[in-house]
């Protein structure tokens, strides 16, 4: 059974990602569509809202489908 993902937005710099877990204190993060985690202080950390990390999601599906990523 597949979970639905849970976005975050990291207040030190504005970035969406996909909340991977708790590790040492820290929420991490992953970029929407996949890349490398980090680390965020819980207290930097509120849920992304629905429309943004839809817009964040469709902006890297254009990204990878200009550049031949499939």
């Amino acid at each position: 059974m597949s979970r639905t993902p849970v976005y975050a937005v990291d207040l030190r710099n504005g970035r969406i990602g996909e909340v991977m877990g708790r590790v040492g204190g820290y929420v991490q993060l992953r970029p929407i569509g996949g890349g490398r985690e980090w680390d965020c202080p819980p207290d930097s950390v509120e849920p992304a809202p629905p429309d943004e990390a839809l817009r964040e999601r469709v902006r890297r599906l254009n990204r990878d489908s200009v550049s031949g990523v499939t």
